[in-house]
């Protein structure tokens, strides 16, 4: 790396004994852990208040049951306060897909009408609005926002799909594949102004990452986020907020003793399904407040994450690559980056994870690759107990194979 090529690194975090962060995650220190963004990763702490309260559950399964309800109301509204919304606005659900699939569920039938998505668009969210249309006689519409689209071109490319034949919008609040913003806030306001629009935001990687995602929502009908990924809660814990008229018609996927409970009470109780990872998400959202505080672990993750693209993509641009420039998405994010990886690898989604088992396989390194138009990616998502060793480390062994077989790739390719 040149001189004007040297990035400073950001202090990494520690734990108030001095250790370093990553001692209060269980992570294989075997691997390289850099894909933060897709499953999360749970902190001890929460992970051992998990153990008690199953410990607790099998020690008395019929008392558990007839309690469980209370406790997951309240664990509704510490999650609540962390997302800064109203906990009568607030259901707990699976992830931001299950979220999805009830909102799907509740929509009136609107035969013949359309569904507006993005090309950013989740897969299986999109596989959902998919089966709706088709139900509805209707189809998915999609709107292309190139990749380094403004907030002014996005708004643009969505509302343009947008017309009297269109019923749902589902938009993306954070992109998955290419981790960018969408102008979530100024479509929702337009469509509030379109009778007989639904809109449904996927916030899956929102929690934790915005410090208030859905402020400037008011107009949105629903919005889902995953606690699982920045939230650090365990799996299985996730949001479903509804201001509007449509609340009254959502419903849990699995019906219960509670179905005729008003919205959000309704969905506190689903059968026998495992509650001890809501009841424990407010430990891990705790855990993070009380160490380091969510805004200066936001912005720490933010900084290493920039340092990460840099030292990355300079290794991947080669000794005489010149300045190197980050993917432009646009609307950046914080926290996560996306590098450029050698042309022939990860041109697809099946081809990115194919990519992403093979490093898992044979490098020791979690990461996340992605596909957007044709081109692969490594999206970057970092957390507190990430830290600048990660990438340099990443970037001196992984970079140089990934040249390789990107060259076997086009080699193959003739």
């Amino acid at each position: 790396m040149s001189e004007t090529q040297v990035v400073t690194a950001p202090r990494p975090l520690t734990l108030d004994d001095g250790r370093p962060a990553a001692a209060a995650w269980s992570l294989d220190p075997g691997m390289l852990h850099l894909n933060h963004g897709s499953f999360g990763a749970v902190p001890l702490v929460a992970q051992r208040r998990q153990h008690e309260l199953r410990a607790e559950m099998e020690r008395a399964p019929v008392v558990w049951f007839r309690d469980v309800t209370e406790r997951i109301a309240a664990a509704r509204t510490e999650i609540a306060e962390h997302l800064r919304v109203d906990a009568a606005d607030l259901a707990l659900v699976p992830n931001a897909s299950a979220g999805a699939s009830v909102v799907y569920a509740a929509l009136a039938a609107h035969p013949g009408k359309d569904i507006v998505v993005t090309d950013h668009g989740y897969g299986a969210v999109t596989m959902g609005a998919e089966r709706l249309a088709r139900r509805w006689g209707g189809r998915v519409r999609t709107a292309r926002v190139p990749l380094a689209a403004d907030a002014d071109q996005a708004y643009r490319a969505v509302m343009s799909e947008v017309d009297d034949r269109c019923a749902l919008v589902v938009l993306d609040q954070i992109t998955s594949a290419t981790a960018r913003r969408l102008p979530v806030e100024r479509i929702a306001a337009e469509l509030a102004r379109h009778e007989g629009i639904t809109l449904l935001v996927d916030g899956a990687h929102a929690p934790g990452l915005l410090p208030a995602p859905l402020e400037g929502l008011e107009h949105g009908d629903a919005w889902v986020g995953n606690l699982h990924k920045w939230g650090c809660a365990p799996r299985g814990t996730a949001a479903l907020v509804a201001r509007g008229p449509l609340r009254e018609h959502l419903y849990p996927l699995i019906d219960s003793w509670s179905a005729a409970e008003p919205f959000p009470h309704r969905f506190d109780q689903q059968g026998t399904l495992d509650a001890t990872g809501p009841l424990a998400a407010p430990t891990a959202l705790e855990f993070v407040e009380r160490t380091w505080g969510w805004d200066t672990a936001r912005r720490y993750m933010d900084e290493l994450a920039d340092y990460g693209a840099r030292v990355v993509g300079a290794a991947f641009a080669g000794p005489a690559g010149g300045a190197v420039e980050g993917v432009d998405v646009g609307m950046p994010v914080p926290g996560m980056r996306l590098v450029r990886i050698p042309e022939g690898l990860g041109t697809t989604r099946l081809a990115a994870d194919a990519l992403r088992d093979r490093a898992t396989l044979e490098l020791g390194v979690e990461c996340a690759f992605t596909s957007f138009d044709g081109v692969g990616y490594l999206r970057l998502s970092a957390h507190v107990y990430n830290t600048p060793e990660d990438y340099d480390r990443f970037a001196q062994v992984c970079v140089p194979v990934l040249e390789d077989w990107g060259r076997e790739a086009r080699r193959a390719r003739g």
